[in-house]
Formats: structure tokens, C-alpha cells, sequence
């Protein structure tokens, strides 16, 4: 008897959904052709057009978040949670040569069909001058891959 209680404690403990306590995978989301005939991947085709040492170091950072997992990486001013119309979307913050910023824009996935792990997506990237903001349209077109991103399931990613 009692070890059929242990049993059923056990099965109802077993996970069946990726946790937010989980390490996550990064993965770059990869427009559906039906919405972009080129399948272009905003962030990694953003991350690739940086300097070499900014590429570095959002490398190492997006490593360092799914690893930690992201709930728990003291961000440390390079990956922080965005506020007022981009909740729920995360940015990864790097200082690049001759005083300029790059971002980064991820998503975390614990929903995607087919996944052990959840995942960390990198959606978008952008860049700037110094001491400028991004506009409200770069802004809305991120908001929309994230939309796009959702519609599908399993998801779009390279």
C-alpha cells in the first residue's frame, strides 16, 4: 500500500512542460515563407551585421541567460526584462565600439510543441547611436514578430 502511494506521488511530480527553473535553448526565429518568401531571421541576420566584438559578447550573454536560467541571471545591465508595451519581451544590451548600442530582442517559449527544454528566441535585433531611442515603429515592427512568432506552433526557428 504504501508504496503504491509513492507511485502516485512520483507520477504526479513528473513534468511533463518545460519550467522557467529549466536551462533554455536559444534558438532564432525564422520567418514563415507564407509571411517572408526569404525566410529571414531578423535577429541572427541583426547579430551577424555587428562588429565582431559586440557579436562576442551577445554570444556569451545569451549563453550565460539560458544557462543560468533567465529568471536567475542578474542581468548585470545586459539582459533586462522591457516594461510598458514591450512586457513580456527581454533585451540583450551591448555597448559596441565608437559609443553605439545594440540590442537584441528574445522571447521566452515555454509553450513551443516539440521541445524538451523551453527556449530563449531571439526575434529581432537593432542597433543605434549613442544616447538616442529606437522609434515607435521599430518598436511595432518587433511587437509583430512577436505575433508572428506565436501564430505558429511548432514554431518558426533556424
Amino acid at each position: 500500500m504504501a508504496s503504491s502511494k509513492k507511485r502516485q506521488a512520483a507520477a504526479r511530480s513528473v513534468r511533463t512542460v518545460p519550467s522557467p527553473d529549466d536551462e533554455h535553448d536559444v534558438v532564432y526565429f525564422k520567418r514563415h515563407a507564407k509571411d517572408d518568401p526569404l525566410q529571414s531571421e531578423p535577429g541572427r541576420d541583426a547579430l551577424h551585421s555587428w562588429p565582431a566584438s559586440v557579436r562576442a559578447k551577445a554570444y556569451a550573454v545569451l549563453i550565460a541567460v539560458a544557462t543560468a536560467p533567465p529568471k536567475r541571471f542578474a542581468g548585470g545591465g545586459y539582459w533586462e526584462a522591457m516594461k510598458g508595451d514591450m512586457r513580456g519581451w527581454f533585451e540583450v544590451r551591448i555597448d559596441g565600439p565608437r559609443r553605439h548600442h545594440y540590442r537584441l530582442f528574445c522571447l521566452l517559449d515555454y509553450e513551443a510543441k516539440g521541445k524538451e527544454k523551453p527556449l530563449l528566441v531571439v526575434v529581432d535585433g537593432r542597433d543605434k547611436p549613442f544616447r538616442t531611442t529606437l522609434s515607435d515603429a521599430d518598436y511595432a515592427s518587433v511587437r509583430a514578430m512577436r505575433e508572428e512568432y506565436l501564430t505558429r506552433n511548432p514554431r518558426s526557428i533556424g
